[in-house]
């Protein structure tokens, strides 16, 4: 598919602008450090609810001949890095936090885990490296020609607004904005221009890997950017109803205040606050 030269969806609100907080200088929505996550074992490198699964699932994989990845080279000095490496990389942050859907994910895309911690070390190597060649020039290298190029005006700045198709996610776009020089505000999923998203009226309706942040942050305003845990982690404080009202219930209920986790922009889980 030939790059379409038309603005992503203009209606789309401005990101929520996260907390200045060590490493991130306060500035345009998103601003931060380019997400390098680190290398070395922690409770962030252990798939939750899955770690235990990982050696047989591999074994039967591997045997099976399923793995693309392995098939094609991709591990060593394998091919190019591309568009399905670079959905293996957002996949293993989710994984801290849904490992089931990653799984699932992993077996759509008839990869292992194997490859997917090969092609997460090969992405960090390439945000590390001395040589490295900016951001946008990275993920133009990696996905090719931006799907759509724009411009959007958050606050008084105007940056420019690339977006790629994620194949995994049918609806979704990987949007990167860029301000002047090139630098980096925001990289995350968001809803395709046009694609119909989930209706969000109550706490019940969030649903792991069904909507964005700004999708949240619309439906459940006005909800408060909190910090994150990671570059490529954002959370959000809102109040809503726990669920539909009950018919014939005596009065109505009282909103709840809640925290919605998200990673690359897409909710991974949302928990009770306080």
């Amino acid at each position: 598919m030939s790059p379409a030269a038309v603005s992503p969806d203009p209606d789309r609100p401005a990101p929520p602008a996260r907390p200045a907080g060590p490493g991130r200088p306060p500035g345009p929505p998103g601003a931060g450090a380019d997400p390098a996550e680190p290398d070395a074992a922690g409770p962030e490198d252990v798939d939750r609810g899955t770690a235990g699964e990982d050696a047989g699932d591999e074994d039967g994989e591997e045997a099976a001949g399923r793995s693309l990845l392995a098939a094609s080279g991709a591990q060593g000095l394998g091919p190019a890095f591309g568009p399905l490496h670079f959905q293996l990389v957002l996949l293993r942050r989710m994984a801290d936090h849904q490992g089931e859907l990653v799984a699932e994910a992993l077996r759509e895309l008839r990869v292992s885990r194997a490859d997917l911690r090969e092609a997460n070390r090969r992405w960090q190597a390439m945000v590390r490296s001395p040589r490295q060649q900016g951001a946008v020039r990275r993920y133009r290298s990696v996905l090719g020609p931006p799907q759509a190029v724009g411009r959007r005006r958050i606050g008084d700045l105007t940056c420019e607004a690339l977006s790629w198709p994620v194949p995994l996610w049918p609806t979704l776009r990987f949007e990167v904005l860029a301000g002047p020089g090139g630098a980096v505000w925001n990289e995350w999923l968001v809803r395709a221009p046009g694609a119909a998203g989930p209706t969000l009226r109550t706490a019940t309706d969030l649903a792991p890997w069904s909507c964005t942040v700004d999708e949240v942050a619309r439906a459940f305003a006005p909800a408060r950017p909190l910090e994150g845990t990671a570059p490529t982690r954002w959370r959000l404080a809102f109040t809503a109803l726990a669920g539909p009202a009950e018919p014939g219930g005596d009065g109505a209920p009282a909103p709840e205040p809640y925290v919605a986790e998200f990673t690359w922009g897409l909710l991974q889980r949302v928990t009770r606050a306080g």
